[in-house]
């Protein structure tokens, strides 16, 4: 009678983990970009809930954006994209994809969130150097953590995938 393979279990352990975490965390990025999506539609159709406090100012309160109902549709459409992308990642949806599409699909959505975390070094992002107005409160405290927090969720998919 031998003894059982204890590095062998730890091992497939392990893997059994990143697998079972992949799911939860694709599922988890899915439910963000639905949101963020049904925000920006809500917000083509003329929604005005948080509308103003999502727009970067100067610190004369001058916009630094004026999106259109078309800027808002289109960036509601990339965030769904982005949302079934991640439930594809996750094998919950079949999706006839090229593999140079999931490849670049999966370094640049996190990409795009991880630039903007940094920002523009002036109204948006963790080095921004306008601090005094709503939108630079806001960014600080929500905006900023959230795309960092999705590009780092989309970097570690990545990873044990």
């Amino acid at each position: 009678m031998s003894l059982p393979d204890v590095q062998s279990q730890e091992s497939s352990l392990h893997t059994m983990n990143q697998t079972s975490l992949i799911p939860l965390l694709a599922s988890l990025l899915f439910f963000i970009f639905l949101l963020l999506g049904l925000l920006h539609f809500y917000w083509m159709l003329g929604g005005t809930w948080a509308f103003e406090v999502v727009l970067p100012t100067t610190i004369k309160g001058n916009k630094v954006l004026s999106p259109s109902s078309l800027d808002c549709a289109l960036v509601g459409m990339a965030l769904l994209l982005f949302g079934i992308f991640y439930l594809y990642k996750a094998s919950y949806i079949p999706l006839p994809l090229p593999n140079w599409v999931l490849l670049l699909g999966s370094w640049t959505i996190p990409l795009i969130f991880l630039l903007r975390t940094m920002g523009d070094f002036k109204y948006v992002g963790f080095f921004k150097s306008i601090h005094q107005t709503g939108f630079a409160f806001w960014d600080t405290l929500l905006f900023s953590p959230l795309c960092l927090f999705i590009g780092v969720l989309g970097v570690l998919i990545n990873l044990y995938k």
